[in-house]
């Protein structure tokens, strides 16, 4: 004898309220699974231009998206604590350098509807401006993998982070801003809900 389904009206059509939920987070999880291995991956084989006081992190252009999805800012977090494992600055660039990501991940996602003219304009602009404080702070203050205030001058945090904000300029708006395009014209239709 077959049981009845809990919800009689559930059908592969019209799937219930928890197989929906439960579509919904494994999409989530996917898709921040999918964003994390990409922005590894991309530091990775960047690695030359990924570090260090004058960097172009191309793997950064993938920041704007959590002005599309959500799994976009855990993704992002984790896919940044993969690639900061390889980052000459040691385990404060893991710690530092990951939570400067996902606070700018979570602003960007909080400014993904302030639009001009159908550009989500100030989504990449957190990117910028967190990573030009925390990493120009990291590179002014570390010394090998030591922390080491002492080391620390009002020139070298300017020059540090200037330059790292420069580099996240390029990549966020130059890389990112068609990146966005492309992808909310094929990928985002195509994806189920």
């Amino acid at each position: 004898m077959q049981k009845s389904p809990k919800n009689p009206k559930a059908t592969r059509a019209n799937p219930g309220k928890s197989q929906t939920t439960t579509h919904k987070k494994i999409l989530f999880l996917v898709q921040a699974a999918i964003i994390a291995a990409l922005y590894a991956g991309l530091t990775f084989a960047a690695a030359p231009i990924s570090y260090g006081s004058f960097q172009f992190r191309i793997s950064e252009a993938l920041t704007i998206l959590p002005a599309l999805t959500p799994a976009a800012i855990p993704g992002l977090a984790l896919g940044c604590v993969i690639a900061n494992f390889g980052s000459p600055l040691g385990l404060v660039d893991v710690l530092a350098g990951s939570a400067a990501t996902l606070a700018a991940a979570t602003l960007t996602y909080l400014l993904r509807k302030v639009m001009l003219k159908g550009w989500p304009v100030l989504a990449p602009l957190p990117p910028v401006l967190l990573n030009g404080l925390v990493v120009g702070a990291e590179l002014a203050c570390l010394n090998g993998d030591l922390l080491a205030l002492r080391n620390f001058t009002w020139a070298a945090y300017a020059a540090a982070g200037f330059s790292v904000a420069f580099g996240e300029l390029v990549v966020c708006y130059v890389a990112g801003l068609p990146l966005y395009a492309l992808y909310k014209q094929f990928v985002w239709k195509k994806i189920p809900t």
